[in-house]
């Protein structure tokens, strides 16, 4: 079983002027959320930790685990807000943000949670803001000390500044995680924020010499990079008529996941020795989950059968 630990959430897009206001359209999201459900439709047994409230709002986020298959027994139900991330446009198509976050119940994850770990628990994987604000950063941090020497753990940072503008919180997070992370997955999107102008493969060989089995780069159309140690890797972009990209690093990384299962691969022990050809195998097989994402609307992610 995969436990994913983080944020689920609403995107609220404006969709125009109402004669008393504004039209709103809320969508589900969050990076966490979107790669507990891509492992699902993958043919992973997945549960999700974390915070949920008991509003409306929170509601309508277990109802949406429920209907996709998401183990929900490492919820924790919260009588706090659910974020919101709002989202409108001008009048010459620039997108302008405004998070609604604070003391939401996506970040105050109470430590009690870490006793409902499934013991069957094989891989937990963490990502986006989650590792770096409230409650929930702690009690993720805890979970990570707890674990990283007997089960896989994979990070996505997956960078937003609106909400933890400080670049230095993300760096520092993403050093701690680096010496306990097994398999790191970022994005050179990332990586320029927070290390302008630094070449991927230093970075990687950086924390690889802190303790990750694989380092694996995202690159948009570019493909990917992975360091492993079978040597370093490419995945050559799968071409695709382009709707959209919203999801595709959550897709690359829960295909990549699934297929590191599938391989039999998914311990500490395991990722260090996957050979060239079965890293090449799993990068390629990602790459093609994230192309059938960014051909459609939305973070709508493949199902196995798919690919």
């Amino acid at each position: 079983m995969f436990v994913v630990c983080g944020e689920a959430l609403f995107d609220v897009f404006a969709t125009g002027d109402t004669p008393t206001g504004l039209g709103l359209d809320a969508r589900i999201g969050g990076s966490p959320f979107n790669v507990a459900v891509g492992l699902v439709r993958l043919g992973q047994p997945t549960a999700f930790m974390g915070g949920l409230s008991t509003g409306f709002l929170g509601e309508r986020l277990l109802r949406a685990f429920r209907d996709e298959g998401v183990d929900e027994r490492c919820l924790a139900k919260l009588d706090a807000p659910t974020t919101l991330s709002l989202i409108g446009v001008d009048a010459h198509g620039v997108p302008s943000y405004s998070f609604y976050g604070d003391r939401c119940a996506d970040r105050r994850l109470p430590a009690a949670v870490l006793d409902t770990l499934p013991a069957e628990t094989r891989a937990i994987h963490f990502g986006s803001y989650a590792m770096v604000v409230g409650e929930t950063a702690q009690t993720q941090r805890a979970l990570v000390e707890r674990e990283h020497t007997r089960r896989v753990i994979a990070y996505d940072p997956n960078v937003r500044l609106n909400v933890e503008p400080a670049l230095e919180v993300w760096r520092s997070t993403l050093d701690w995680m680096a010496a306990r992370t097994h398999l790191l997955k970022v994005s050179d999107e990332d990586l320029g924020l927070l290390y302008p102008g630094v070449p991927l493969a230093d970075l990687a060989q950086r924390w690889c010499a802190a303790g990750a089995a694989a380092v694996v780069v995202t690159r948009g159309g570019e493909g990917a990079l992975a360091w492993t140690g079978a040597g370093e890797l490419q995945a050559a972009p799968v071409r695709v008529d382009v709707v959209d990209t919203v999801g595709a690093g959550d897709t690359f990384q829960a295909a990549m996941l699934t297929a590191l299962a599938e391989r039999g691969a998914l311990s500490p022990e395991g990722l260090r020795q996957l050979d060239a050809a079965g890293w090449q195998a799993t990068l390629d097989f990602a790459a093609r989950a994230a192309a059938i994402t960014c051909g459609r609307r939305g973070a709508d992610l493949p199902r196995r059968h798919e690919l």
